[in-house]
């Protein structure tokens, strides 16, 4: 298990992981739906204290089994760069649309040491959809293998997309998503960046592109679509890593087709 560290409780790490994503989930599930209190951090993008609650249970959790590792998530301040092994957490990815009753959010946790991740867990509560990868040990949904989509041509993919909280930034993909208007099967702007690269490791989106992210965002992602036969790349075509704001992620071809036809 990539010597990895043991929890106090003799469990592996992805075992810890998993009761952690389980744990969040159904204090998500209960929180959904209901009353809540809800604070803007910035232009569209909230929090509410489920995140807050969530992101607490499960540190506790993780500090409990390993005292010695670093936490990093995103209603904590402020981030820096991941050395020794650290504990990467999104607590609630998709919160405006948990936030408005949209059935589509999760939980993920990963764990990396100087920028190389080696466990990545996303978790679906609604549908109970546990997407798993160890580096060199593949990528499961529920225990089944996953691999990208074998899509040759952005013709006939599906291909998601999410603006993130930076004006500027939005509206270029807006643009963008002009220019793919019909010249690929169809788009998606579904709200969560870590469901959409779960999608493309499990072969559901052929492609997903996002151009301000951090790193709790795709460090499962990044590793579910690494051990499914996929690739994420910047806007440039280089291999993205932790801290990359700007993403493309599929199979290579198709990669390597939309940069060449639609970034320049």
């Amino acid at each position: 298990m990539n010597n990895m560290p043991v929890a106090r409780s003799g469990r592996s790490c992805q075992e810890i992981a998993i009761e952690a994503v389980e744990m969040a989930g159904q204090i998500l599930m209960e929180g959904f739906g209901s009353g809540r209190q809800v604070s803007q951090k910035s232009q569209g993008n909230l929090v509410t204290d489920i995140d807050v609650l969530v992101e607490k249970e499960i540190i506790e959790l993780l500090k409990g089994e390993y005292p010695g590792l670093r936490v990093l998530s995103e209603e904590s301040a402020p981030f820096s760069p991941v050395s020794d092994y650290t504990w990467i957490i999104d607590p609630l990815d998709g919160t405006n649309n948990y936030v408005f009753g949209v059935p589509f959010f999760c939980v993920n946790i990963a764990l990396a040491r100087d920028g190389e991740i080696f466990l990545g867990v996303t978790y679906d509560p609604l549908r109970k959809e546990l997407f798993v990868a160890e580096k060199g040990h593949g990528a499961y949904l529920n225990g089944s293998r996953m691999r990208v989509s074998r899509e040759s041509s952005l013709r006939g993919s599906l291909v998601g997309l999410d603006l993130g909280y930076q004006r500027e930034v939005g509206k270029e993909l807006l643009k963008m998503a002009g220019k793919l208007w019909w010249q690929v099967h169809c788009l998606r702007l579904i709200g969560s960046a870590s469901l959409g690269l779960a999608y493309v490791a499990c072969g559901r989106f052929n492609l997903y592109i996002h151009r301000f992210l951090y790193p709790w965002d795709i460090a499962s992602g990044l590793l579910l679509i690494a051990e499914a036969g996929g690739k994420v790349v910047d806007w440039r075509g280089k291999p993205a890593d932790l801290f990359c704001q700007e993403i493309i992620a599929g199979n290579e071809k198709l990669c390597e087709e939309f940069i060449s036809r639609f970034v320049g």
